[in-house]
């Protein structure tokens, strides 16, 4: 019979009370970090667009603590260059704080983005999904009616319904989310009629559930994918629909502290101070682009055609 002999307290072979087989935190972590290494791998964009879009979020959440005024009060002398005593990126033709009103512009827009485009997804994927899963007359109706909106540039559209309500914040919103309704309609009507005809959803009916059980159960959950691509990139186009309706004087109204309406208020200084409209429009560029690359990168990981190849 052999003994067992322990091995010297300071050899690697020496146990250490964890077995490498047994799950817990630093397993969990290995795998969360290989995840994200072969997403970031196979999509590089989503990097990029997810640091824009989380910073632009958190200015966002926490703009009162980090804006140094008021966004809409005249504290100091018009047009300050930026690096001024006590304003960072200058004062605005009013003596506004420049840094105040970008950082309340980007809580105004994501707020506008998100409500327009939770709209717009709400319109446009119910009668997407209600064309496709019913088919017939009631498809042809509702296309029909998209194909008609589709028609319409989307700011001339967007113009007219605010123009028609009355130009406001609130018809801004409502305005982009009508807009941009036949995007989200055609991209869950294209999914959700390749999805109807599959056994497993004759085989629900056969069972006799519902259709809007089957919808909230077998539709929605094969459909999503595409959905959320186009509700990431939607919201980089509604941010620029809303500061072109603001820039035009049919969107958010003064003092509003909204980006268009900073670069319609700087355009008859750009020969002399070029930088006020500079820094807001620089503010929408960026932000659109987190969103962009945000929405390409999404589609990369979650299109099983690119992750084939």
């Amino acid at each position: 019979m052999t003994g067992i002999v322990a091995a010297p307290a300071g050899d690697p072979r020496a146990p250490t009370g964890r077995s490498s087989s047994a799950g817990g935190p630093a397993p969990a972590r290995r795998v969360w970090r290989a995840s994200l290494g072969r997403a970031v791998r196979r999509s590089p964009a989503v990097l990029p667009g997810t640091v824009l879009v989380l910073l632009a979020v958190l200015v966002a959440l926490f703009g009162p603590l980090l804006a140094p005024f008021d966004a809409v009060a005249q504290i100091a002398q018009p047009l300050l260059p930026p690096g001024a005593p006590d304003h960072l990126l200058g004062t605005d033709e009013l003596g506004r704080d420049e840094l105040s009103r970008l950082i309340g512009g980007a809580r105004l827009s994501l707020y506008v983005g998100l409500l327009s485009v939770a709209i717009a997804l709400a319109l446009g994927a119910t009668a997407g999904i209600v064309a496709g899963f019913a088919g017939g007359w009631l498809d042809n109706l509702l296309m029909r009616i998209m194909d008609v909106l589709f028609s319409l540039p989307a700011i001339v559209l967007a113009i007219t319904i605010t123009s028609i309500l009355g130009p406001n914040l609130t018809n801004a919103v409502l305005a982009i989310g009508v807009v941009y309704a036949p995007i989200f309609a055609r991209v869950a009507r294209a999914p959700t009629l390749s999805v109807v005809r599959l056994p497993y959803i004759e085989a629900a009916r056969a069972v006799g559930l519902g259709p809007v059980r089957i919808i909230r159960r077998h539709v929605l959950p094969n459909i999503a994918a595409p959905l959320l691509v186009q509700t990431t990139v939607s919201l980089s186009t509604a941010i620029l629909t809303e500061a072109a309706l603001s820039f035009l004087g049919v969107g958010t109204q003064p003092p509003a502290p909204s980006w268009g309406l900073m670069l319609s208020a700087a355009r008859q200084y750009l020969l002399i101070d070029p930088w006020i409209a500079l820094l807001p429009g620089l503010a929408i560029a960026v932000l659109v682009l987190g969103f962009n690359l945000l929405g390409d990168g999404l589609r990369d990981l979650l299109d099983p055609r690119i992750r084939t190849l």
